[in-house]
């Protein structure tokens, strides 16, 4: 689905991703994992269209979008969260998902001047597409809930939500379980397998290894900005180059 190639970015004399190739593949939970400041947020930054490389391509289905804007890479299907879950706390948790999809609307300041049907029947759809949203993920009750009211899981959830009511085919999540407690992020898991039996491909960024471990089919681990090993979660643990660099030894049983 996504094939990354000799993906370089620099800022100064920092190298922060170095020649950098792998496949996220379609269908699948594609796992990055690493130490902090191995450029795991900076390689979605650079997928997402946040950052342009210094050098390498991107092709998403076969298509080139390196050089494309943020929106215009969503627009093609690519969602994403992020570390820190921002949502308007002073809106309800439906109005936060109604934003999401805006993106696949096409009514623009005529339309809500004169109040257009164009513009009504979006409005439908797009709160449609966020009750669906905030029903896959199991948060049909709290839509009139301020989100600055509800629980950091919630809010993960509701980013997770979010990033759905974009229509997306490839999801990246960057730490889905940081910040919430065991038994929560044993549910986060169970949603984001979920996803895939919906037909959705995931590559995420997390520290849980346990997590990371029994969920991702792949995983890329990346050390100061270069990837040091690929292959099955049994691959990865067993690597030298990887205890060495970020499990430790203690991680060799998981």
């Amino acid at each position: 689905m996504l094939n990354i190639e000799h993906l370089t970015i620099k800022f100064g004399g920092n190298v922060a991703v170095n020649n950098v190739s792998t496949r996220i593949e379609e269908g699948k939970i594609n796992a990055i994992i690493g130490p902090n400041g191995a450029g795991k947020t900076t390689f979605f930054n650079l997928i997402s269209g946040v950052y342009k490389p210094t050098s390498g391509i991107i092709s998403f289905e076969g298509r080139d979008i390196t050089p494309l804007r943020t929106d215009l890479v969503a627009k093609l299907g690519v969602a994403r969260t992020f570390q820190s879950t921002t949502l308007f706390d002073n809106a309800t948790v439906l109005d936060n998902l109604i934003v999401g999809h805006r993106l696949r609307t096409r009514s623009n300041l005529f339309d809500v001047l004169v109040g257009t049907s164009r513009l009504k029947e979006e409005e439908r759809v797009c709160r449609e597409k966020a009750r669906g949203a905030l029903d896959f993920v199991g948060l049909s009750h709290l839509e009139n809930r301020l989100a600055g009211d509800i629980s950091q899981e919630e809010r993960k959830r509701v980013a997770f939500a979010l990033a759905l009511a974009t229509d997306p085919k490839l999801l990246l999540l960057d730490e889905p379980a940081g910040g919430v407690n065991p038994e929560e992020t044993v549910g986060l898991a169970d949603l984001i397998r979920k996803m895939i039996k919906s037909g959705l491909t995931v590559c995420l960024i997390e520290h849980k290894m346990d997590m990371i471990m029994s969920l991702a089919d792949k995983i890329m681990v990346l050390s100061y900005g270069e990837k040091i090993a690929e292959g099955t979660p049994a691959e990865v643990k067993a690597n030298p180059a990887v205890i060495d660099a970020y499990l430790g030894s203690d991680h060799a049983d998981i």
